[in-house]
């Protein structure tokens, strides 16, 4: 196998995908269809039991009080783990939700709290119904610290009810990491409704920052595509991921920034590599805009443009690669959120 160093690699990559880029984004010639114009015939939207959650009484006496430790960036934080599993968490324990905690200062050198960034009076709005939430604890808990419950670090396949709900039983008040792997099998259809809701319904930004991304996405051209093309050593590290192919000199910055995070390996490696966690290499970015400007190329014969970040994920993990899994990543079909949205024929 050839190693190859991130950097060089990455900045390679980069001008190509600029390139590629201007190409998706330039004006087409007039009378040409082009992805941007070509009309959806399907779309999604929220699964009938997600907007009928609320009508699920919610218990009169609370278990106790559950508080969110949220980690990463604020997209992780909200989609990938944190936020909107705790959220469920909290409904499947029938907890009173605390405001999260955002533990962001460690690698941001950030201070912010959730109020800071998230509109709370509209979240508790929003929720309401779904979950109990609280600005403040009550005086005969609020200067007690939680009882800590660091679901990451549990191996195999975590159930709530049995691993958490004794100890939110028994200290009434407590913090928790939701786990990477985790039953959502055990969850009824409220308490998935109750994470749909605080994910995709409940969260508005300030309006000191919702004006200033107003303003800027004002100012970007149209239309245009966002990337993220980030892939650094820390990054790496954080992800916890697995990668092969990468230099020695590239591998040892990834370990000296690892800390006590350690990779992945079997079962778990899988799992997480197939549930979309681990960021795009260069090259999968590459691929990725070859593929969009493909579907350009095929003047509206195709309708929607699927890319599956699960599909990629699993068809990666398989092996597949260069034209094999372009070929198989256009005959994939999936639900872009299948956790909370459904889809309709238009």
């Amino acid at each position: 196998m050839i190693a190859v160093s991130v950097k060089p690699l990455f900045f390679a990559i980069f001008t190509v995908s600029l390139l590629l880029a201007v190409m998706l984004l330039s004006p087409s010639t007039p009378g040409k269809l082009d992805i941007w114009s070509v009309g959806r015939v399907v779309e999604w939207r929220p699964c009938t039991w997600w907007l009928q959650g609320h009508l699920t009484a919610l218990p009169i006496e609370s278990n106790g009080y559950i508080r969110v430790d949220c980690y990463g960036g604020l997209n992780q934080m909200r989609r990938d783990l944190s936020f909107c599993d705790g959220v469920g968490i909290a409904r499947l324990l029938n907890a009173t939700l605390v405001l999260p905690k955002f533990e962001a200062a460690a690698y941001w050198n950030e201070s912010s709290g959730f109020a800071d960034v998230f509109d709370v009076d509209y979240f508790i709005q929003q929720v309401n119904g779904f979950v109990k939430v609280v600005k403040e604890l009550p005086p005969e808990i609020v200067s007690k610290e939680p009882f800590q419950v660091d679901c990451r670090k549990r191996k195999g396949q975590l159930d709530y009810i049995e691993s958490i709900l004794p100890s939110l039983l028994e200290h009434h008040y407590i913090s928790i990491t939701p786990a990477m792997s985790q039953r959502r099998d055990r969850y009824p259809k409220y308490a998935k409704a109750a994470l749909c809701q605080a994910c995709y319904g409940a969260l508005r930004l300030t309006r000191s920052l919702e004006k200033k991304a107003s303003e800027l996405l004002e100012a970007i051209p149209k239309p245009f595509l966002s990337l993220h093309l980030r892939f650094e050593p820390d990054m790496v590290a954080y992800s916890q991921c697995e990668y092969s192919g990468l230099s020695p000199a590239s591998m040892e910055a990834i370990e000296a920034a690892r800390g006590d995070r350690k990779q992945w390996t079997g079962e778990l490696a899988r799992i997480w590599r197939k549930r979309g966690k681990c960021p795009l290499t260069p090259n999968e970015t590459a691929l990725i805009l070859e593929m969009v400007a493909a579907m350009r190329a095929y003047k509206g014969l195709h309708k929607t443009l699927f890319l599956s970040r699960r599909a990629f994920a699993e068809l990666t993990f398989q092996g597949l690669k260069g034209k094999e899994l372009m070929q198989a990543l256009r005959t994939t079909r999936e639900e872009a959120l299948p956790d909370c949205f459904c889809e309709f024929k238009l």
